[in-house]
C-alpha cells in the first residue's frame, strides 16, 4: 500500500516557507509561494494572512478556505536534515 501523507504539525519558517510535520515523523521544508496561484490563493500572497494557517486535522489549510493537499506537501518538499 502507498504512504499516504497526513499533516500532523506546521510551523512558519520565512518567507512562503513552512515545516511540515507528517504522521510517519518525517520533517519537510515546503515552500509554499508555487503553489498561490488562482483566486482563493490570492489573499495568501499577503505575509501576514499567509502566517494564519493551520493544521486542518490531514493538511495544512487558511481560515478563506485554500488548503494544500499533504500529498503535495509531501512529495514537493525538502527533507529536514
Amino acid at each position: 500500500m502507498e504512504y499516504l501523507p497526513v499533516v500532523i504539525d506546521a510551523e512558519y519558517v520565512s518567507d512562503y516557507k513552512i515545516k511540515v510535520t507528517f504522521d510517519n515523523g518525517e520533517e519537510k521544508i515546503a515552500d509554499c509561494f508555487k503553489w498561490l496561484n488562482g483566486e482563493v490563493f490570492e489573499q495568501l500572497k499577503d505575509k501576514v494572512y499567509f502566517k494564519k494557517f493551520f493544521v486542518d486535522g490531514w493538511s495544512i489549510s487558511w481560515p478563506n478556505g485554500a488548503d494544500i493537499s499533504p500529498e503535495a506537501l509531501y512529495e514537493e518538499s525538502q527533507s529536514v536534515i
